[in-house]
């Protein structure tokens, strides 16, 4: 896993990718709706002429949470090593709803949507290896992120609906932080989690879309906390440098042994001096003929007759002393 980790990077200089996202929405006028339902509740409450009538009303409650999961599409550039620019689009959908009964057990269906266009600009950076990593790679990385809102951005309710202006300059930014999950040939897998402010407003007010509103330009934020998974494929790549392994460089035992055994090929038939040339590295002499009997005799009598000599010949007296007693 050491290794499969150390060897992970992304490698694409041009990629798309799909993102896939879970939110909470910052949206604390969620409130104007829940008091519309708990005003048409307790009223009715009062239209029950009975006690059995009374107990058919009923309601439930708008979530206190605003649960979504966008879903996002987008080109991203590695401009160089692990700094990454990107432009994408967002897609954000939050459907509420809840059910009133009257005193007649009548159901009654009431909703509003969140709906989100918002177009983003991107830029990631690697994480310095030596400030924080699991590996030998940048595998964290950081995410800034500004937004604009395209047409379609927009509030409709059981009541009516509101649509969000779309300001030139922008609506907010987000930041998060991300991890490369895994990579897989061309695939990369990011996971980021991170927090987004994306606030528009519209001409309109809330008091169009909901009873009882606010009567004042309609503000709200599509923007909150995220979690997010994003899956790249690339379309161009780097090169995947070639790994050296240091066994390859050291020889075998076995074809040292090769090259230390130097095999040398048979000389061909009745050529011994090629032979002897190859064995010892010196040209071979060619062989005296062998002496006959009457010449080893002869060669044999001058040898026999010295050693007789010599046996003969008598040996040296040792010099005297002429001062010696004797004499």
């Amino acid at each position: 896993m050491a290794d499969e980790e150390t060897s992970t990077r992304d490698r694409s200089k041009l990629s798309v990718f799909l993102q896939p996202a879970v939110s909470f929405l910052d949206f604390p006028e969620r409130e104007y709706f829940q008091n519309a339902v708990d005003t048409l509740y307790y009223s009715f409450k009062e239209d029950a002429l009975t006690e059995s009538e009374s107990l058919n009303v009923a309601k439930q409650d708008f979530q206190k949470v605003n649960f979504c999961f966008p879903l996002s599409v987008g080109l991203q550039y590695q401009i160089f090593p692990d700094n990454f620019v990107s432009v994408g689009v967002s897609f954000i959908d939050d459907h509420e709803s809840v059910v009133l009964t009257d005193r007649k057990s009548r159901s009654h269906n009431y909703s509003y949507t969140i709906q989100g266009m918002p177009l983003f600009l991107e830029y990631r950076i690697g994480i310095p290896r030596n400030l924080m990593t699991r590996s030998g790679e940048s595998l964290f990385s950081v995410a800034v992120r500004w937004y604009w809102v395209l047409p379609g951005t927009e509030i409709y309710t059981t009541w009516g609906g509101l649509e969000a202006e779309t300001p030139l300059l922008g609506a907010g930014f987000g930041v998060s932080i991300g991890y490369l999950i895994a990579n897989w040939k061309n695939f990369n897998i990011y996971g980021d989690i991170g927090y987004s402010s994306i606030k528009v407003q519209s001409n309109e007010m809330f008091s169009d879309i909901v009873p009882d509103g606010p009567e004042k330009k309609a503000k709200w934020n599509i923007g909150g906390l995220t979690m997010q998974v994003r899956i790249g494929f690339g379309l161009w790549n780097e090169p995947e440098p070639i790994e050296e392994d240091d066994d390859d460089d050291k020889p075998t035992e076995q074809t040292t042994e090769k090259v230390t055994q130097t095999t040398v090929p048979p000389p061909p038939p009745g050529n011994n001096a090629s032979v002897d040339e190859a064995t010892t590295g010196e040209s071979a002499k060619p062989a005296e003929p062998p002496a006959s009997e009457p010449e080893e005799q002869a060669a044999k009598e001058p040898v026999e007759k010295n050693e007789l000599a010599a046996e003969k010949e008598p040996t040296a007296a040792p010099p005297t002393d002429k001062n010696s007693p004797e004499e």
